[in-house]
């Protein structure tokens, strides 16, 4: 009976960890509700027209899929936290859609010991 305890606690603990893996690694998502009569040639978000169907990305780093009915989006990127913001600064690069967390005195140097979250 001690050996199936142990089991369950461990199997308990994987869980536990796995849970706040995959919490803490999704994106930001939001779904929007399209308008009647706005257009029936896609979706607008962020005041552009995107086509129906999967946009791979869009300019604001999201990747979405539009129907007639609604856009859904996620983001391509996660937000850093838990970074020391007395010495670093957080830098969002459109180009590769993902913040940069550096050094406030000197740009080139990456500061370290963060987390990410969406």
């Amino acid at each position: 009976m001690g050996f199936v305890f142990f089991l369950q606690k461990i199997f308990l603990a994987f869980l536990v960890a796995m849970g706040i893996t995959v919490t803490l690694g999704d994106a930001y998502c939001f779904s929007k509700i399209n308008k009647p009569g706005e257009t029936n040639k896609g979706c607008v978000l962020d005041g552009k027209l995107y086509p129906y169907g999967e946009i791979a990305r869009t300019e604001n780093c999201f990747r979405c899929s539009c129907s007639k009915r609604e856009i859904s989006c996620c983001s391509l990127f996660l937000t850093p936290t838990g970074y020391d913001k007395e010495s670093c600064r957080v830098i969002f690069n459109k180009k590769t859609c993902d913040y940069e967390v550096v050094q406030k005195s000197d740009p080139t140097k990456q500061c370290t010991n963060y987390s990410r979250v969406g």
